[in-house]
């Protein structure tokens, strides 16, 4: 007993030494979760809220702005958009607009040809013109040099205050060809009588830029003329023939097969010249071709193993996975041509049938050093008497031992031999394979007018960067009937249509402020789309590698079932609603909303045209009425400016007209002076209708700035308004040095202003708010840290029509002849509208611009106050203790005690709280996906072929390989190896480069219902408090966080984008899927009266004259 007593008495004591030691570091643990009172929290942000909202509502005019609307909302009348009939009306304005560019183009056609048909060739023409380089240059003694008389360049600002010449054209001949070749002087002769063609074209349609005609021959004559400058090599590369508008017009689609020898024999050298020739033959590809490329020995090697047995889509990223791979060809062994050849006509044939692929033209490229066979057998069991298929051979190296086999092949199937001895020789020689295409066309004389896919003209660059343009091109032939089986093509000619001339056709006024219209290809290719990004920075702006091959899917990814895309492509016309997210302030904020979109096809040409409609802001137009009189005088107030990049009045049709501004056209277009312009009545209108009631805010704009005793510290810079009209009015409350942010409401700050794509940002993100709140930003840098010093506050001053019931009402509304004020009472138009019940309307946003500093200190001001009748306050964000932050509703930071933090993501400084936000729904995280992304990669540098593409780099490897073959000859010793090796060997160096690339990022949206909570964070050793209060009438959010707990374990939550990296299984999916996409509608493969012996070497015929008559036999004997 004593014994079971001891025991009992060590028991409890070491019970209690346990539960003393227990409750002791409960205690720590309880004690470090700091409990932060809701209650203060709550006064802060209502103290801050408060305080903040009546500066920015007495500085922006809100509310008086809002009440003279309400004045007016009685008189307003409210219509429904039909987004069918206004995506088929857009479509018809853009068909005119663009049959306009056609027949100026028809125009040059015919005057060509007709040229042509009058010239007789002389090969002893002497004829000075104006060549485009030599033009106004000097030899030492002063003298014009040949070719380069005196031509006068005047600045044109049509022409982005490019020096031209708007009477002569003139012309550019390839750095790669004689100036005075015969066929060039020739052509240039009998191609001046375009000059008054030219000129006649820019007079009838002055909206008209750059007229051309590409030479067959290599020429280009330009229009206006223009001075060329050569690169720092003092070289000229371009040469017309490869340019996709010459390609496009010049030949039908075709499905092409290239062969490669890489036989022991093309070791050196020849392999290099090899692969620069199916570099070449990629150029000439375009997006309505299909493509292939085996290399072969005594086996078959595809250059990309995963396309074994098919074609695929010659589009940029496709032709560049290729040439990637060319560098990983090299020679050795046999070549077993036969083998070859029979793969090629196998897989045409399969491909042929699947119903894929270009259903036109078909041809084989060979290049090889020699054949030993005619191969007559398997052209004979595959494609005579047919000859569907067309070959093309192309002989590497200057031996003709294997020639005549390599001619008969060419001849024997309708196709051209050539052979190519040097890097110099490829590209000329490349080019005689479009000339045998385009037989079938010239001998139909069926001049199709083909439209291109967006590229950028860099001649044309503006302010706001490179121009994206579209080019509409028709063939010009030779109509001599003695030439007419030879198919003669005397080249294309063409004319440039700037996108933002489709989007002047475009009311983006009656688009809403989400609204965008856009284009697609027959390919599903971009034309315009406010998404398309062609440019990326690193320095200076670039042009990204697949910017002109961008799909539709690519931008509007949340249609994963490529519904709207398909519809379009096919050209039909529809209407189709999906959810999307769209990011806005440089991709840092995204907004979700719901988009109907309404498509129809532009007739005349390939493409469809696209109208979104965002559910709410989209759906609905307010058309207001005031006298010509009241709204010239408000128009005259000198705050007032209107969207530049809008088309209120035309003002290109002439050119007195071009200097004008689009207010100043308004001007005198109302006041009579300029009756040739022609304007927009509708939205010349609305314009007068928002100057009329938005002027008042002018007088209580100047009335504050007046009052010394307002705005002492000078907190307030900038007040400014915005209308669904594209009219602003901006007030300085300080000098404009004194700014902050210089470029705020400039054309520098292009995501701030009107333009053709979009409304501003403010006006955008204002009308997603509460109604009655303001949306607090910080303008975001476009640097890597964010640098801004202001923060900007808009909101949005909204009509609601609350009738109690849906209506169809009869509007008399009065007619006016806007010219001249006048007005015609006794006219009584009906207007039909189509009321909706509780229909909000976004007419005008309203904000003001002020500094960081002042802002912030308003904040910190507000978060001492406490409710305690003494004064002292329990907790302030001045304690060590916590951290008081300002975050706005996508969790951006703009307030925090570290200033570095201001526009940092919350999540990336309290990583632990955010992720808790989000899980308790606070925040929501949305995916997003960037298909026009540009990602770091390490890539080998070598200095291999690519670096034998300089002409003269090409220059000095000719003449090396023939002095290597000269010493071959003399010793019989091969040197090649040892001589070339510089040019072949690669430096294993990387390269740290942008390349194009898919990734997946996160954006964070607050959730609009949960104005406040609290919680706890189990952290390592302690528990971390945080509260999180809402500021009223604001898109604000007070975040007060324990500052004694620590959680490294939990990373902090980035916005960073990831790539999304493709296994090499997918990869090849993604190389085989071919989305839909519509042919063109004109295919000229063939021709009965073609003559097929201009085949680059007939004398080849002669060796085998039974085997050349064989196809003609299997013709005759097949009928």
């Amino acid at each position: 007993m004593p014994e079971n007593l001891n025991l009992l008495r060590a028991f409890g004591g070491f019970f209690f030494i346990f539960w003393t030691a227990f409750n002791t570091a409960l205690v720590d643990v309880v004690g470090s979760e700091q409990q932060i009172p809701l209650s203060v929290v709550k006064l802060w942000a209502s103290a801050f809220g408060g305080e903040i909202k009546s500066i920015a509502a007495k500085y922006s005019g809100s509310q008086l702005l809002q009440k003279k609307y309400k004045e007016y909302e009685k008189d307003v009348a409210i219509e429904e958009i039909d987004g069918l009939q206004l995506v088929k009306k857009l479509a018809k304005n853009m068909e005119e607009m663009f049959h306009k560019k056609s027949e100026a183009v028809r125009r040059l056609v015919e005057a060509a040809e007709d040229a042509y048909l009058k010239h007789e060739f002389d090969a002893d023409l002497q004829y000075e013109y104006f060549n485009a380089v030599l033009i106004n240059e000097r030899d030492e003694e002063g003298n014009y040099l040949e070719l380069g008389k005196e031509f006068i360049l005047v600045p044109n600002d049509h022409f982005n205050n490019l020096p031209v010449n708007i009477s002569l054209s003139d012309v550019q001949v390839p750095t790669n060809m004689y100036n005075k070749d015969p066929a060039i002087v020739n052509g240039v002769y009998w191609s001046e009588s375009l000059n008054k063609v030219f000129v006649d074209n820019f007079d009838r349609d002055p909206s008209l830029i750059w007229q051309y005609f590409g030479s067959a021959k290599g020429f280009f004559r330009q229009y206006p003329g223009i001075k060329w400058e050569p690169d720092e090599n003092g070289v000229i590369a371009f040469d017309c023939r490869n340019r996709k508008w010459y390609i496009q017009a010049a030949t039908s689609p075709k499905d092409v097969v290239i062969l490669v020898d890489v036989s022991g024999s093309m070791k050196g050298l020849r392999l290099t010249i090899a692969k620069q020739t199916v570099s070449s033959i990629l150029d000439t590809l375009g997006d309505d071709d299909f493509f292939n490329i085996i290399a072969y020995n005594e086996e078959l090697h595809y250059v990309e193993p995963c396309l074994n047995g098919t074609l695929v889509q010659a589009d940029r990223a496709n032709k560049e996975h290729f040439r990637e791979h060319l560098d990983k060809l090299f020679a050795k062994g046999i070549g077993m041509l036969d083998i070859a050849l029979n793969e090629a006509f196998n897989m045409l044939n399969e491909f042929n049938h699947t119903g894929q692929g270009s259903i036109c033209s078909q041809a084989i490229m060979l290049i090889t050093d020699g054949a030993v066979d005619t191969y007559d057998t398997i052209f004979a069991k595959y494609n005579w008497p047919d000859r569907k298929v067309r070959i093309f051979t192309y002989l590497i190296g200057r031996e003709a031992a294997f020639a005549d086999n390599l001619k008969w092949m060419a001849c024997a199937n309708k196709g051209f031999f050539t052979q190519i001895s040097t890097l110099a020789d490829v590209q000329e020689n490349v080019m005689e394979y479009l000339h045998v295409l385009s037989r079938p066309k010239v001998i139909d004389q069926e001049h199709d007018v083909v439209w291109t896919e967006a590229y950028i003209d860099s001649t044309l660059a503006d302010d706001q960067g490179l121009v994206l343009m579209t080019t509409v091109a028709m063939p010009v032939f030779s109509k001599q009937n003695e030439t007419r089986s030879k198919g003669i093509l005397l080249g294309v000619v063409g004319t440039d249509v700037p996108v933002k001339e489709l989007l002047k056709t475009i009311p983006k006024y009656k688009l809403g402020i989400h609204g965008y219209a856009f284009a697609i290809t027959n390919n599903g290719y971009i034309l315009t789309h406010p998404e398309l990004r062609p440019l990326y920075e690193e320095g200076k702006k670039r042009r990204k590698p697949n910017y002109s091959s961008v799909d539709l899917s690519e931008v509007e990814w949340e249609d994963r079932d490529d519904v709207l895309r398909n519809a379009m492509v096919n050209r039909k016309t529809g209407k189709f609603s999906m959810e999307v997210k769209k990011t806005v302030d440089k991709g840092k904020r995204v907004l979700v909303m719901t988009n109907d979109y309404y498509y129809t096809d532009i007739k005349g040409t390939p493409f469809s045209l696209g109208v979104a409609l965002s559910r709410g802001h989209g759906k609905y137009f307010f058309r207001g009425n005031v006298t010509v009189e009241e709204g010239l005088h408000d128009l005259e107030h000198p705050d007032v400016s209107l969207a530049d990049e809008w088309s209120y009045c035309n003002t290109d049709l002439h050119p007195e007209h071009r200097q004008m501004t689009q207010l100043e056209a308004i001007k005198r277009y109302l006041t009579g002076k300029e009756p040739l312009l022609q304007c927009d009545k509708e939205l010349i209108q609305e314009v007068l209708f928002d100057a009329v009631v938005s002027a008042p805010i002018e007088a209580y704009w100047t009335s504050l700035a007046l009052n010394k005793s307002e705005n002492s510290d000078k907190g307030v810079e900038v007040a400014f308004l915005g209308t669904r009209t594209g009219l602003s009015r901006i007030n300085l409350f300080v000098g404009p040095e004194q700014l902050t942010n210089q470029d705020f409401l400039t054309a520098e700050d292009k995501e701030n202003i009107f333009n053709a794509d979009h409304f501003p940002l403010w006006y955008r993100r204002a009308a997603e708010q509460i109604p009655g709140s303001f949306v607090y930003s910080i303008p975001f840098s476009t640097e890597t840290a964010n640098k801004s010093n202001v923060v900007t506050a808009s909101t949005a001053i909204q009509l609601l029509d609350d009738r109690k019931s849906p209506v169809v009402a009869v509007c008399p509304r009065k007619h006016q002849n806007l010219r001249a004020g006048t007005l015609k009472p006794s006219l009584q138009l009906p207007l039909l509208i189509l009321m909706k019940r509780d229909a909000l309307l976004f007419i005008e946003t309203v904000g003001i611009q002020m500094k960081l500093e002042f802002f912030q200190r308003k904040f910190w001001t507000a978060s001492r106050q406490c409710a305690s009748l003494d004064g002292r306050c329990a907790i302030s964000c001045d304690d060590e203790t916590i951290n008081c932050y300002l975050i706005d509703n996508n969790g951006f930071i703009l307030v925090s005690e570290d200033y570095q933090q201001t526009g940092y993501f919350f999540g990336e400084v309290e990583g632990a709280v955010m992720n808790k936000l989000l899980t308790m729904g606070s925040f929501k995280r949305v995916t997003l996906y960037d298909y026009q992304a540009m990602c770091r990669t390490n890539k080998e540098s070598s200095d291999s072929a690519h670096s034998l593409l300089d002409p003269y780099n090409a220059f000095f490897a000719a003449v090396k390989w023939i002095m290597t073959e000269l010493v071959l000859f003399l010793v019989e010793f091969n040197l090649c190896s040892w001589w070339h090796s510089d040019l072949t060997a690669k430096a294993q160096r990387l390269k740290q480069t942008l390349e194009p690339c898919d990734t997946e990022y996160p954006a964070f949206v607050s959730e609009r219902t949960i104005k406040e909570t609290m919680g706890n964070i189990a952290c390592d050793d302690c528990f971390k408090s945080f509260v999180i209060q809402q500021i009223p009438s604001s898109n604000l959010f007070m975040v007060v966080v324990d500052n004694e707990c620590f959680c490294d374990s939990v990373p902090p939550i980035t916005m960073a984008p990831i790539e999304i990296r493709y296994n090499e299984s997918l990869k090849c999916e993604r190389l085989k899927s071919q989305k839909i996409r519509r042919r063109p509608e004109s295919c000229h493969g063939f021709h009965p009266e073609e003559n097929a012996r201009e085949c680059g070497g007939v004398s080849g015929l002669s060796a085998k004259p039974s085997l050349v008559l064989l196809p003609l036999l299997l013709t005759i004997f097949s009928r």
